[in-house]
């Protein structure tokens, strides 16, 4: 006997921020089924989700929606306005915050800045505010014990971690009372433990009968998904039964990017000797919460760092210190490349030898920003670029972009690149500049698999040419690059 069909996706093709998918595509989800989807491409794992939610117009093909039907009817008998995405939940890989007037004009600064944490509401709060179509089980209290949010609740939104963050999102998408729930990339963010958990979290949803769709890399299959499929970069996707499925089959994987056309660059890097980094009994407080707790660490030029530690050990924090967005800094026995922090610097003299990229930064660059403005603002140490620029640094920054093969993007806004296409960007932003001291926070965070295979091996070559320090923030032992070979973990 057949299972009943939840959806259906038939004959589908279409465009997605402006380029073309590949072949039609089919997909049929089946009572019972939970699905985790890789592929080649990130983006091509965005649309499929988001075809799914009917939010993307197919130009040809059809969406079929079953399991709403009883839904749907009873809504318009009711004289009610409805959809089936009523009983959809996505998580997806934005998760912006907003303040308390529902606007996001945060700064990147504002997150470290105990000031300015009183103008967005608490974790507790955003969870009461989840609107909800349909009565069910899920409440704020239920939600917040099976993703370990508890001890968050009078926490602001805007100090949590991205870890953090990305356990509120699932929560959050459990109190819209979903009969489908899909996510992409959930695992991104989460520490070892909270990943370790994350099968308790899927095997609660599905107790509650709801069906799950993720996507993920092949390496990382929760024990509760019963079907897998492979999104190839053409538009088709190979499905498997669980128990038919081979792990060994991934994407080609590609060694790294052509560096040719940096290497004059790279070539005369400047060689900094000396101390970079030097923390004696360093603390950080906001309000009654200890952040950091008497932290000595020190750097010296040249030397590759692994940072690692649990969501919420402190890690962002630490690094904030370092980047000049945190004033607490200026309380503390701490000093950078030999200067002691306070001693009369500005901030832009204190940035201008770090480089650094991390996920979030893609959300505070104004809208209005191309791909090429946003690599040379790293000259300025800007979230954007505001000044003229000469045509050696025209130059430099078109090198990079051809090295990391954007050069046909060079004008394209950067909100409308994938995220896969936005890392490089960053990469190359806190690159241009020739850094003595490097920091990646999860620097690859969100990319599928075989992009993330090419950003390390990438990384690993330009760390062979380069002298310069790095701090290396990874949640996962196989995105480090081996010549990264010395480790401060937080607890």
């Amino acid at each position: 006997m057949s299972l009943p069909i939840l959806l259906q996706l038939a004959n589908a093709r279409e465009h997605f921020q402006g380029e073309k998918l590949g072949e039609e595509l089919h997909f049929t989800w089946k009572h019972g089924e939970h699905w985790a989807v890789y592929g080649d491409s990130g983006k091509s794992l965005t649309w499929l989700l988001e075809t799914l939610l009917g939010k993307t117009l197919l130009a040809k093909g059809s969406l079929e929606t079953p399991f709403a039907r009883d839904y749907t009817e009873q809504q318009s008998q009711a004289g009610q306005v409805h959809s089936f995405r009523d009983l959809i939940a996505l998580v997806s890989q934005d998760y912006p915050i907003r303040n308390k007037a529902g606007l996001q004009n945060f700064y990147y600064q504002q997150r470290f800045n105990s000031a300015d944490v009183h103008d967005t509401i608490t974790v507790g709060r955003y969870l009461e505010s989840i609107p909800a179509t349909r009565k069910g089980s899920w409440t704020t209290e239920k939600v917040a014990q099976l993703l370990r949010l508890n001890h968050l609740l009078e926490a602001s939104l805007l100090m949590l971690s991205n870890g953090e963050t990305r356990r509120l999102s699932l929560a959050a998408g459990l109190l819209r009372q979903p009969l489908l729930y899909l996510m992409d990339q959930p695992l991104t963010g989460l520490d070892q433990e909270s990943r370790a958990a994350f099968g308790d979290f899927l095997a609660a949803c599905i107790q509650a009968n709801i069906h799950v769709l993720l996507s993920t890399s092949s390496s990382e299959i929760p024990a509760q998904i019963t079907h897998i499929a492979y999104l190839k970069d053409s538009g088709t996707l190979q499905t498997w039964d669980r128990k038919q499925f081979d792990p060994q089959i991934r994407p080609t994987p590609i060694h790294s990017w052509d560096l040719s056309p940096i290497l004059p660059t790279l070539s005369s890097y400047p060689v900094y000797s000396g101390p970079v980094v030097a923390l004696e009994e360093v603390s950080i407080r906001y309000g009654q919460t200890l952040i950091l707790d008497r932290l000595n660490w020190n750097i010296q030029s040249g030397e590759r760092w692994r940072l690692r530690g649990k969501n919420g050990s402190g890690k962002s924090t630490l690094i904030s210190l370092l980047i000049g967005e945190n004033p607490q800094a200026y309380s503390q026995n701490f000093s950078l490349f030999g200067k002691k922090r306070g001693s009369g610097e500005s901030i832009w003299e204190l940035k201008k030898p770090i480089g650094f990229v991390a996920p979030e930064l893609s959300r505070y660059f104004p809208r209005n920003q191309s791909l090429r403005k946003v690599i040379l603002s790293g000259l300025f140490d800007t979230l954007g670029l505001f000044k003229s620029i000469t045509p050696e640094q025209e130059a430099l920054a078109f090198a990079w972009m051809e090295a990391f093969q954007l050069q046909g993007l060079a004008e394209k806004y950067f909100y409308e690149l994938s995220l896969a296409q936005q890392r490089r960007v960053l990469l190359a932003r806190a690159l241009i500049k020739k850094p003595q001291l490097l920091i990646l926070d999860e620097a690859s965070q969100g990319l599928d698999e075989q992009q993330r295979d090419l950003f390390r091996n990438t990384l690993q070559d330009l760390l062979t040419r380069i002298p310069t320090a790095v701090i290396y923030v990874s949640h996962y032992e196989e995105d480090v690059p081996p010549g990264i070979n010395l480790e401060l973990a937080l607890t």
